[in-house]
């Protein structure tokens, strides 16, 4: 393998035929170069001017932002941070109360599920646990993060026409915040 197989250097050829290994740079050609140029050996590399610009340092562009600059964005995003905020408080709050709506209905279904069935009211929510109506087990209070501070309201509750038994009738929250629409979560 000598020098005369061709290895190692490649040819370039012009978009003009009988041009060789350069373009022409007259004004009437659709080949006009008006950038500037790097030959290495038989390659061209045309770089613009912006570029060159850029990758001298000496050109009087700069490469950084100016202190005045950073403070002014962090300053915008600042504000629009505090205009932020408050949407997103509310629309956690949002998202809590309507999880605890979904989790009230739900106990509230089963608990009269499991009085017809049963004919008798549980006595206790981890009675519903048990009797595989509740079967994730008692749910989290979204307020107070715990599945033990939900209030029951204990009644008798009408078995046959001449017997009553105790038992859970009702579920409420916890809690004793005060909703958006101004209710207490323990109202509901």
């Amino acid at each position: 393998m000598g020098p005369s197989m061709g290895i190692g250097r490649k040819k370039v050829r012009s978009p003009v035929p009988g041009v060789r290994g350069q373009y022409p740079r007259d004004r009437n050609s659709k080949y006009q170069i008006r950038n500037s140029e790097i030959r290495r050996g038989n390659f061209e590399f045309r770089i613009s001017s912006f570029e060159r610009r850029l990758r001298t340092p000496d050109s009087g562009l700069r490469t950084g932002f100016t202190l005045i600059e950073l403070m002014v964005v962090i300053t915008l995003i600042l504000i629009l941070a505090t205009f932020a905020m408050p949407m997103y408080h509310t629309a956690v709050l949002h998202a809590r109360e309507a999880v605890l709506r979904d989790d009230l209905f739900t106990m509230r279904k089963l608990i009269d599920e499991f009085t017809i069935d049963k004919q008798r009211p549980p006595g206790s929510l981890d009675e519903l646990v048990d009797a595989g109506y509740l079967r994730g087990g008692i749910p989290v209070d979204p307020f107070t993060g715990s599945n033990q501070t939900w209030k029951t309201d204990v009644e008798e509750v009408p078995t046959s026409p001449d017997q009553a038994t105790s038992g859970i009738v009702d579920v409420h929250s916890g809690s004793e915040d005060t909703s958006l629409d101004g209710t207490p979560y323990s109202g509901w």
